[in-house]
This record gives structure tokens, C-alpha cells and sequence, in this order.
């Protein structure tokens, strides 16, 4: 069958593929081929600029307009010499080749893709659209995502809530803490990302400017290639390499996401949850069912989607980072197919941000299922009233407090008070107790 939304074997370029395709400017065939061309027309013009040979104003707007409007059909007149070569690096030299020629300076052909390796070519082409596609895409979104959390945590920051430890009533807590929680931790993770470099391997055949060095003896090959990677790229060049980036840094950017998957996991299924206790309802939507069988239903599919492609993308990001840096000897070629699939893990995350955007958007929250919770739960206010007395030097307050409460069935405030009426101490601590309740004992907490 002829591919397309409904033949596609992966539901990431079928189901999901308006979700993702935004996408393809950074993980598909055609954007490593757009970044290869790019890499090896800045190495040809960063030679020039440090006089290995003289580039013609005119044939360097030719080759800038080539990176610029690079096409699909460019890309496809790659792959057609791919089939020939076979050899995906050696396709992209000989189409530039072609470029140079049309550009008139046939004489410096032999300089595109000079002294290098294929891998000087995929691990700066590949490093450099990984870092594009983090800068445009993902942080972006995530960020998007972690300020509208915040803003729910402010607009819900005076709303007290019932918490629950090991699934049971405990210390009261205020709804937009709650959510602040998974602000910090989304925000800890982005600072931590974001001070782990974007690493490039970039010194010819075995990573000792062999081919360099031999021919221009005279020249500063480690200052020439730290300069190319880190100014003209923006990437961070290893100094001691085989053939192949070691990808130690990219396999901690491939953890430090899956430790945030991991935090938007966790949101997702306390969302979930809080949906099930009825603290949230969902906007519907005319025409849409939530039971094939039950009208009624409106399930949390949204918190549901993101988990799920939240944990797919973990189990293959575990993998990748687990696989990338370990390669026999100066290098095998076990990297390439793998990196090849890095774009399927962040479609599933772009998937789940999307998800839960959308979710997000439809809470609405009941603060009369919030309340009733709290009012039925005057047993959490034992530890304040134990901590009191403490404070007082009452004797045995938390066994008191443990005999009236714990394994009983049911504490209201009649039975609070009554136990606070019946203990020897002043009236006016009486009442300071009285005032304590399950809505008001939500301690404090920063400003957000």
C-alpha cells in the first residue's frame, strides 16, 4: 500500500503525525541530509576564511542560497547518488561537488569534505540538529507546559485539600502546592539540562587530524578545529576521540528527559487520580463519547495518552543512552542506526505535552468534593492539636491523641471537641485548639 496517515506502520507518521510533524525539520532522512550539506559547506568556507584557498564572493552566495533553500529535491538527488555510492557522507560530498562546479570553481572541489571522515560529518550535523530541535521544540514546549502548571498553582493556591500518604487522610495541603511541586521539579531538571554541553567529534579519521596534519604540517589543527566546531557550529568540541563523539553528553541529555518524563508521569497520575476522588470535573465536548457502552463517562484519555507516550519514549531513551556511548575499539557502526531513531522518543514526549496541555484545559475543579473530603477527615488535625500540647508539656499527647483516632471509623469535629473539652488544661488553650480544623491547618509555604 502506498504510504500515508492510515498505512503507516508507526503511529507517530500515521495516527500522530499532525501532532509531530513539526518534527521532520530535525529527525527525518531529509534533515540529516540538510545538516550534513550545511556542516561540510561551513568547513568549505571556514578553510577559505583562513586562506587555505580564495573563495569567490559569488560562488559563496551560491553555496549560502543552497543551505538556505536546501529542498526535498535536493535531498532526493542524494539519496539517487546514495544508490550508487552506497555510502550516505560519500552522496553528500559528490552532490556538493556538483554544486561547486555549477558555482564555477571547479578547481577547489577537492577541498569540500577535505581531510575528514564521515563521522567529522555526522557528529556535528547530527549534534548541531539535535541542539536546533532542543532550542526550538522541545524546551519551548516544556517550558510552555511547566508556566501553565504554574498558573493553575496560583490560581488554586488558597484552595485547602485533604493530602494522602500511603493512600490515606493526612495533613492537609493546599492545591497549588501541590502543583508547585511539579513546577520545581520540572524547572530543577531544565537548569540541569541546560549545563550539559552539546558535544561534537570533529579530528578526521581516528580523531588525530591524521590527513590534516600530514598535509599542512604547519598549521594548528587542534586550534582550526576547536575554532570550526565552537564558532562556527555553536557546539562543544571533545579533544580526545576515536572515530566517533563519545556521546556521554548526549546520553545525559537523554537521562536528565527521561528523569522529566518521569515528573510528567507522576503529574499525570496524580491528575488522574484526583479526577477519580472527583476533585476535578472536564469540560466536554459536543459530539464526543467517553463509553462505547456508558454515556455518562468521561474518562481522563488525556493524562492517559501522555503517560502512555511518556513511557514509550523512557524505554527506548533508556536504551539509546544506554547503547551510544560503548563502541568496540575506535568505533563500529552500531551508532548509526541508533541515532537514526533519536526523533521517534521526542515524537512520543511531543505527543504527551500535547496531551497534557490539552488536558490541563479541561479541569474544572469542585471545591465541594474538596471540602466534604476535609470535613470528613477532623482526625488529621491530631497532630496539631498533639504538637500543642506538647508545646505545653502536657503528658503522653501523641498517645492520647493515638488512642482517640487511629483504626477508628469515623472522627468528626463533635468528637474532636469533645476530646479537647475533656483535657485539663486552660480555657484559653481549649480554644486555641478549637480553632484548629482540617481547612485552616495547611501550614504555609514560599511565595509563588
Amino acid at each position: 500500500m502506498e504510504l500515508m496517515n492510515l498505512t503507516a506502520i508507526s503511529p507517530i507518521d500515521g495516527r500522530y503525525r499532525s501532532k509531530v510533524s513539526q518534527l521532520d525539520e530535525f529527525f527525518s532522512e531529509y534533515a540529516l541530509i540538510k545538516y550534513r550539506v550545511l556542516v561540510e559547506i561551513e568547513y568549505f568556507f571556514f578553510l577559505a576564511d583562513n586562506r587555505f584557498f580564495k573563495l569567490p564572493s559569488k560562488a559563496k552566495q551560491h553555496l549560502t542560497a543552497l543551505v538556505e533553500d536546501f529542498s526535498l529535491e535536493h535531498a532526493q538527488h542524494i539519496k539517487q547518488l546514495e544508490s550508487i555510492t552506497n555510502h550516505d557522507v560519500k552522496a553528500v560530498e559528490y552532490f556538493l561537488k556538483e554544486q561547486v562546479d555549477k558555482a564555477g570553481i571547479s578547481h577547489l572541489k577537492e577541498w569540500i569534505h577535505f581531510g575528514l571522515t564521515s563521522q567529522d560529518i555526522n557528529n556535528t550535523a547530527i549534534p548541531l540538529s539535535w541542539k536546533h530541535a532542543m532550542e526550538h521544540e522541545y524546551l519551548p514546549g516544556l517550558m510552555n507546559l511547566n508556566n501553565n502548571i504554574h498558573q493553575l498553582a496560583k490560581q488554586w493556591k488558597n484552595i485547602a485539600m485533604l493530602s494522602r500518604t500511603h493512600g490515606q487522610a493526612a495533613s492537609p495541603t493546599r492545591l497549588g502546592k501541590e502543583f508547585m511541586v511539579f513546577v520545581e521539579r520540572i524547572n530543577n531538571q531544565i537548569a540541569l539540562f541546560s549545563n550539559i554541553p552539546y558535544a561534537a567529534k570533529f579530528g578526521g579519521a581516528t580523531g588525530n587530524f591524521n590527513a590534516h596534519q600530514v598535509a599542512f604540517p604547519k598549521r594548528n589543527w587542534i586550534a582550526l578545529g576547536n575554532q570550526f566546531v565552537e564558532e562556527s557550529l555553536g557546539l562543544q568540541r571533545m579533544q580526545f576521540t576515536t572515530q566517533i563523539e563519545h556521546y556521554d553528553s548526549l546520553a545525559a541529555h537523554f537521562d536528565t528527559i527521561k528523569r522529566i518524563n518521569n515528573i510528567l508521569i507522576d503529574l499525570c497520575r496524580d491528575i488522574w487520580t484526583y479526577i477519580s476522588m472527583d476533585y476535578f470535573k472536564q469540560q466536554t465536548k459536543k459530539g464526543e463519547v467517553g463509553s462505547s457502552a456508558m454515556p455518562h463517562k468521561v474518562n481522563p484519555i488525556d493524562f492517559e495518552n501522555a503517560e502512555g507516550n511518556l513511557g514509550l519514549a523512557n524505554g527506548m531513551l533508556e536504551n539509546i543512552s544506554g547503547k551510544l556511548p560503548i563502541s568496540r575499539l575506535q568505533r563500529d557502526l552500531t551508532d548509526s542506526t541508533v541515532l537514526r531513531n533519536i526523533g521517534v522518543p521526542m515524537a512520543h514526549i511531543s505527543i504527551a505535552i500535547q496531551s497534557i496541555q490539552k488536558g490541563l484545559t479541561k479541569l474544572i475543579l469542585n471545591e465541594v468534593a474538596i471540602k466534604k473530603d476535609l470535613d470528613n477527615n477532623w482526625a488529621v488535625v491530631a497532630e496539631a492539636i498533639q504538637t500543642i500540647l506538647r508545646r505545653e508539656n502536657y503528658p503522653n499527647p501523641y498517645e492520647a491523641l493515638k488512642h482517640l483516632t487511629r483504626g477508628k471509623t469515623h472522627i468528626d469535629k463533635p468528637t474532636i471537641h469533645s476530646f479537647i473539652n475533656s483535657l485539663k488544661i486552660s480555657g484559653t488553650l481549649k480554644k486555641e485548639l478549637k480553632a484548629i480544623t482540617p481547612a485552616n491547618y495547611t501550614g504555609i509555604n514560599p511565595e509563588f
